[in-house]
């Protein structure tokens, strides 16, 4: 079989495991009413998915020094259904945390060892590839609220069975086009993880310098939309539509984005993506009326969504065979902690009274000239790639 088929394998897996990540933000209400708990106890179930998500990538890391891509993929794919069907089942309140962070390992797993697998398969293209295996993950984001209204009319635990069975289904498949499809020997090589991360050191701290800041800026930004929105004068309703928006603009940023690292300068495009928004991040800020609000709401989930695939691309198609997967690792892990952070820290922004105009307008400030200084940073030549 073609190795587009198991990029099409996939692709559907990558949906369910962030899907998995994001299904339990809006199961929060019924989950309070189902389990007699509080909104701290709710909120810490929605956490554990994404701890779970960042606790396995350095470990991951290892084991593809000693195990082919292809089957930590699938181990990732056997995770997640087993991980969901064990939440599905969830009597207890203890029962469905233990689930969530075993889902959010799955989806540790895999795009640790997902990411640099599609390099590898489709070398030429890298920046192509991981744009549409992004889109596929970010139809999760944009579908996850209108799955859990549907599933939740017959039962809350339908939609967990649901990525169960997706899951187990993809899996399979993805196990049987693997062993039927010839696999690039690249990650061969990649067999010590320390030496191959500390030796890829300077790539590694360039890639966090460009997409650490503005992800943990972009993590706070989103997790408060919609409160931000309400906090501007827009109806709950109308910042529910605004945060949709958001998402579903990630989809064509996705691929639009991914090509054209492959096309552009990276490190140019890179710093543009940041400053477009930085820019865009402060628009926000002295934008008033609805009309407005929207179609920055659209440049602004376009501009972000097109940095992750181009970051994937400059660190994928960077690094040689040898330390693909261990610097990758490294990376991975070091940015989901610094960006986890974004959204605690703008609450204590808030709650110690400063608004959040004046928050986004120093975070937009702020990348803004981060942005500057890497440029001439590189224009001097000293940044890698």
């Amino acid at each position: 079989m073609s190795r587009s088929r198991l990029f099409a394998s996939l692709c559907g897996l990558v949906f369910l495991v962030n899907l998995a990540r994001l299904v339990f933000a809006p199961l929060v209400d019924v989950l309070i009413g189902e389990f007699g708990i509080g909104e701290a106890t709710v909120g810490l179930v929605v956490t554990l998915a994404w701890v779970g998500s960042a606790a396995p990538r350095l470990p991951t890391g290892i084991v593809l020094t000693r195990v082919p891509r292809q089957y930590v993929v699938i181990a990732a794919g056997s995770i997640l259904a087993v991980a969901s069907g064990f939440a599905a089942t969830a009597t207890s309140i203890a029962h469905l945390m233990v689930g969530a962070f075993l889902m959010g390992i799955a989806s540790g797993v895999y795009f640790v060892s997902a990411n640099p697998f599609l390099s590898e398969l489709f070398p030429g293209r890298v920046g192509r590839v991981m744009g549409i295996h992004g889109a596929s993950s970010q139809i999760a984001a944009v579908i996850a609220a209108p799955l859990v209204a549907v599933t939740v009319v017959v039962d809350w635990r339908l939609s967990l069975w649901l990525i169960a069975a997706g899951a187990a289904l993809v899996t399979a498949y993805t196990w049987v086009v693997a062993r039927r499809t010839d696999l690039p020997e690249a990650g061969a090589e990649d067999r010590q993880f320390v030496a191959g991360a500390l030796s890829e050191w300077k790539l590694i701290v360039t890639a966090l310098a460009i997409v650490g800041a503005t992800s943990f800026v972009w993590q706070g930004v989103f997790n408060f939309y919609e409160l931000y929105m309400q906090w501007k004068g827009v109806s709950p309703r109308r910042s529910g539509l605004l945060l949709t928006i958001v998402f579903a603009a990630g989809i064509p940023a996705f691929y639009v984005g991914g090509d054209l690292a492959d096309r552009l300068p990276r490190v140019p495009y890179l710093l543009s993506v940041v400053g477009a928004f930085a820019a865009t991040l402060f628009g926000l800020t002295v934008t008033e009326g609805f009309a407005g609000l929207l179609v920055l709401s659209a440049v602004i989930g376009l501009v972000i969504h097109a940095l992750f695939p181009a970051i994937d691309t400059y660190l994928l198609d960077t690094l040689p065979d040898s330390t693909r997967g261990s610097a990758y690792a490294v990376f991975s892990s070091t940015w989901m902690l610094v960006q986890a952070l974004g959204s605690y820290v703008l609450g204590l922004f808030i709650e110690g009274g400063h608004s959040y105009d004046e928050v986004f307008q120093v975070a937009a400030v702020f990348l803004a000239a981060t942005v500057v200084v890497l440029f001439a940073i590189d224009r001097a030549g000293r940044l890698p790639g």
